[in-house]
């Protein structure tokens, strides 16, 4: 994929938000997510869009091109401030190519910055992101069978993990 200086950071702009909803929209992506069509989509991206007010989102960039996203899930009640869950996206023609282990490097540090602690995350069992996790250090700490029923009527665990940052 080229040199990590291909590779650059900046907070997501409310102008990538339509690239969002391209990417998810890809053969196959919404497997790894909740939502069945454009409508819940695009419901998922205007939430999004209440983060990257509060600085919590980041667009990745290939060669200047934005190609992905991920963005912190903040509380803002104190007691719950420690922790945050996180999501990420990244258009299908640059998976495998190490642009989402940088990202999800990056979402970790500004997790950092912001004080949390715990970092984690909710994904589908079906979904190959899986060993990428595994393989940053985030562990499995619950599982939740048969959460997610799709439009042909196959059942997905939804698979909760966490790391210490």
């Amino acid at each position: 994929m080229g040199s990590k200086p291909d590779v650059t950071f900046r907070p997501t702009d409310k102008k990538d938000l339509p690239l969002f909803i391209e990417w998810l929209l890809q053969p196959g992506v919404l497997v790894g997510f909740p939502m069945m069509n454009r409508k819940e989509v695009e419901d998922a991206v205007r939430l999004w869009n209440h983060y990257i007010d509060k600085g919590l989102s980041l667009t990745v960039c290939y060669k200047k091109k934005p190609v992905g996203a991920a963005n912190l899930y903040m509380h803002e009640v104190d007691r719950l401030a420690h922790q945050s869950l996180f999501v990420i996206i990244l258009d299908e023609k640059y998976r495998g190519k190490g642009i989402g282990t940088l990202l999800l490097k990056e979402i970790i540090k500004l997790g950092q910055k912001r004080g949390v602690e715990i970092i984690h995350l909710e994904v589908y069992d079906k979904n190959p992101a899986v060993r990428l996790y595994k393989r940053l250090g985030f562990k499995e700490y619950g599982r939740h069978a048969r959460y997610l029923k799709d439009v042909e009527g196959n059942y997905y665990d939804k698979i909760l993990m966490q790391m210490g940052i």
